[in-house]
């Protein structure tokens, strides 16, 4: 039998009680320790999993094996920082940090302790995403749109940080390479910063990626559609369901290949379960992050030149 992993979270609010709640409930993991800035919140969650809970975040280093970061990110180099000196396995919340320079410095202190490093971006655990990241070799043209109602949390960032970073993570994944041209344009509606925008992005390979992400929307509507050479894959990231259009065969007499049609949905899996437990198969040395301090710090690298085209189209 494994040996009970010792687990903290530091930032209890909506996410990282999640994040607390889905640990309490894993096998040979133990939910030691509890942080946030709100005593009475932390203590009460505390009392409820039985164990630790601090408002001084520090008060976890050396206490805890593997540590969950789901503060706001402006906070997430500083509460990184101790964890990743003392090698604790860590896991920060997207984006990596607030800054590309943060984020180096970041992947620079997990590399010199041999601190596992994960960066939650949470569609590279869709299923629907999963099977598609499997079958695709040759993207030619990637879609993505991703349309959020406005809430109030993560208010403190613009929406190419907030929303689209998943979506500049995922078609980084894809294509594997930098762009060699960005377009960007964007707009503020309710806050101070930027809340919805479109990019293009084209690639040394030819590849082209168009994404729009908006936090204004009256609805949510996460799609993400690639064609390439093997088809046309659509899926909705909200539902876990995949569309997959392939060539099949000539029929007798035919001149065109008829197209076969694929519909899947995933059920039963919840992303944010897989990405925790694979996170724990980290810090447990048995697996390798799925998306590494590096990738976290490509995709904040991208997202900062695109608010840097915003701020001056020239």
């Amino acid at each position: 039998m494994s040996k009970n992993i010792r687990v903290g979270v530091v930032g209890v609010g909506y996410l990282g009680q999640i994040h607390a709640r889905i640990y309490d409930q894993m096998p040979n993991v133990e939910l030691a320790w509890l942080a946030d800035t709100h005593l009475d919140r932390v203590q009460k969650l505390g009392e409820n999993y039985g164990c630790q809970a601090t408002d001084n975040f520090l008060q976890l280093v050396d206490k805890v094996d593997a540590v969950s970061i789901v503060v706001p990110t402006s906070l997430h180099f500083d509460v990184a920082k101790p964890f990743l000196e003392s090698g604790t396995a860590t896991l920060v919340e997207k984006p990596i940090a607030a800054s590309v320079d943060e984020a180096a410095r970041l992947v620079d202190l997990a590399a010199q302790n041999n601190a596992p490093f994960l960066i939650g971006h949470l569609e590279r655990y869709n299923p629907a995403l999963r099977a598609v990241a499997t079958q695709v070799t040759d993207p030619k043209y990637i879609e993505v749109h991703r349309l959020g109602t406005f809430v109030e949390r993560a208010t403190d960032v613009d929406v190419i940080t907030d929303l689209m970073i998943h979506d500049l993570d995922l078609v980084l994944s894809l294509v594997d390479e930098e762009p060699c041209d960005v377009q960007a344009i964007g707009s503020s509606v309710i806050t101070d910063h930027v809340d919805l925008a479109n990019v293009r992005l084209a690639f040394p390979c030819g590849a082209v990626a168009n994404i729009t992400a908006s936090r204004v929307s009256n609805k949510r509507f996460r799609r993400f559609r690639v064609f390439g050479p093997e088809g046309y894959y659509g899926i909705n990231l909200m539902d876990q369901e995949l569309d997959i259009v392939t060539k099949g065969t000539t029929p007798e007499g035919g001149k065109f290949a008829e197209l076969e049609v694929q519909h899947k949905k995933f059920e039963g899996e919840q992303p944010l379960q897989v990405e925790l437990a694979h996170f724990i198969e980290v810090a447990r040395g048995r697996a390798m992050p799925m998306v590494t301090g590096l990738q976290g710090l490509r995709a904040l690298r991208l997202a900062e030149q695109i608010q840097s085209i915003m701020r001056d189209p020239r």
